[in-house]
């Protein structure tokens, strides 16, 4: 009698697939948040399994802030129409412009804050009863809080006390009207199960994961990328170093790391000797020790 065998690429793969199916079956009106960056992609690819020979069955939505890497917008058109996939945007410069948020001024002013309004906005215009996201629990301690089903209340607020019991694997997606959910199918992964997985399937990633050659400045103690949108300091200056990025966000706060690491097998190979979180060099997360679960709290991804 033969026997059948999972590694743990596929448990985790077969586990993530469960929850984006469970979220299809349990919610009306479910999206996928797209960011662009390798864990939404990743989310993004587990979803097509989960549904081939369909498409799938429920859009992507990006939060658009307007401080994206343009490499980031190029690589999210081109995989929507490889997809066939319909895409949601919600833009953080219209949320200015009504007034609904402030923009931050000063040397480290950032957007990212400014998503959530912009994130709960879409959210009830567009009637969505559960954001399907790509945070992992080794992210960062507030991420590891998470379960796989998320409640928010009709406020759009996350309260880690308040988190349902997922014993085994039974996944509770009730709520009354106004409220909503996010699922996290990825929360067991680590970097290097991502990286690894991304290396199995032959998943394509925006260049900006790989060395190469970029212009950036030494601030907050990582290189961040010149921008349009950078104002320098006087004792700052504008060099050219070969880095990548670990996570991507805005490039007013990604901060890169030097690396000669140009394929995804170096990569593999660059994190399994890392000791620091792949979030390490993002400036919204230094704000604080709280930062993370802050801005969870009031809704954010």
């Amino acid at each position: 009698m033969s026997k059948y065998y999972l590694n743990y690429l596929e448990e985790l793969e077969a586990e993530a697939i469960y929850i984006v199916r469970e979220v299809y079956a349990q919610f009306q009106n479910p999206v996928i948040l797209f960011s662009g960056g390798k864990d939404s992609i990743l989310v993004t690819h587990l979803a097509k399994k989960a549904f081939y020979p369909a498409n799938i069955p429920f859009p992507l939505m990006h939060i658009d802030t307007g401080h994206n890497f343009p490499e980031t917008i190029q690589f999210r058109d081109k995989l929507i129409e490889e997809l066939k996939a319909r895409l949601l945007v919600g833009s953080v410069q219209e949320s200015i412009d009504k007034g609904r948020v402030a923009e931050e001024k000063g040397k480290n002013a950032t957007r990212n804050a400014l998503q959530i309004t912009t994130l709960l906005d879409i959210i009830e215009n567009e009637k969505i009863d559960c954001a399907i996201g790509g945070g992992r629990r080794d992210e960062e301690k507030a991420r590891a809080k998470e379960r796989f089903f998320s409640h928010r209340d009709d406020f759009g607020q996350w309260d880690p006390k308040n988190q349902r019991p997922e014993l085994w694997n039974l996944l509770n997606g009730k709520h009354f009207e106004g409220e909503h959910f996010r699922a996290f199918p990825i929360s067991n992964w680590t970097e290097m199960d991502v990286w690894n997985y991304i290396s199995k399937e032959n998943i394509k990633i925006p260049s900006l994961y790989l060395a190469h050659e970029r212009e950036v400045v030494w601030r907050n103690n990582s290189w961040i990328p010149n921008s349009e949108f950078l104002k320098l300091e006087e004792n700052e200056k504008v060099e050219t170093k070969k880095i990548r990025f670990r996570t991507l966000g805005d490039i007013t706060i990604t901060g890169g790391i030097e690396s000669e690491a140009d394929t995804i097998e170096k990569i593999v190979t660059e994190v399994a000797s890392m000791r620091k979180t792949e979030r390490g060099n993002r400036s919204d997360d230094k704000r604080s020790e709280t930062a993370m679960e802050d801005r969870k709290r009031e809704g954010y991804f």
